[in-house]
C-alpha cells in the first residue's frame, strides 16, 4: 500500500473582518503546502462568504510519501519527528484572493494562513477528521479572519517513518 498524506478542504467560513469588508476581495481559492516541496490548490475558486456563511470547496488531494519515489518527501517527515525543535512541522493552508476576470492587472493574494501540525498528529497519535483550524489574518498573525475545515489523515505514514526511524 502507497503511504500517503490525505488531505481534504471541506470548507471555509469568514468572521467580520479586513476580508469580509474588502470588496476588491471576491474569489477565493486554497492552498496547501508541505514545507517547500509541494503546494497543491482547490480547483475552484468560489465566491467569498458572507460572515456566518460557508463556502464548500470539499477539495481531496493525497502526498505520496512512499519510500522509492517520494524519497525527499519522507526525509523531511523524519526530520519532523527526530527534531523537536523544527519551526516547520506543519501543513500551511493558504487562504488566496482570486482577482475577477475583469480586473487582470490585479494580482493573487495570500489573505490568510492555517496550520495543522503533522509532530502533533503524531503525538497525539490522532488525525485531524473534518476540523475546524483557524485562519490567521496575512497582515496580522494574532487576529483570526476565519475557520477552514479540513482533514488530515497522517498517522499512518507517520508512524511508519518512525518505525524506519528506529531501525536506522
Amino acid at each position: 500500500e502507497v503511504e500517503k498524506i490525505q488531505i481534504k478542504i471541506t470548507s471555509l467560513g469568514l468572521t467580520e473582518s479586513r476580508i469580509t469588508a474588502d470588496e476588491t476581495i471576491q474569489q477565493l481559492f486554497v492552498e496547501c503546502r508541505l514545507n517547500n516541496f509541494l503546494a497543491e490548490e482547490t480547483p475552484l475558486s468560489l465566491p467569498k462568504p458572507p460572515s456566518g456563511q460557508r463556502i464548500h470547496y470539499n477539495y481531496s488531494t493525497a502526498i505520496n510519501v512512499d519510500k522509492e519515489d517520494n524519497h525527499a518527501e519522507r526525509e523531511y517527515l523524519k526530520s519532523i519527528l527526530l527534531k523537536p525543535d523544527l519551526p516547520a512541522d506543519s501543513l500551511k493552508f493558504t487562504v488566496v484572493s482570486d482577482p475577477p476576470e475583469d480586473e487582470q492587472d490585479l494580482e493573487c493574494e495570500d489573505i490568510g494562513f492555517a496550520y495543522v501540525s503533522l509532530k502533533e498528529i503524531f503525538q497525539k497519535q490522532r488525525d485531524i477528521i473534518e476540523q475546524d483550524i483557524d485562519v490567521f489574518d496575512s497582515q496580522d498573525a494574532s487576529a483570526v479572519i476565519g475557520k477552514l475545515t479540513v482533514t488530515v489523515e497522517a498517522l499512518n505514514a507517520l508512524r511508519s517513518v518512525h518505525e524506519e526511524c528506529r531501525n536506522d
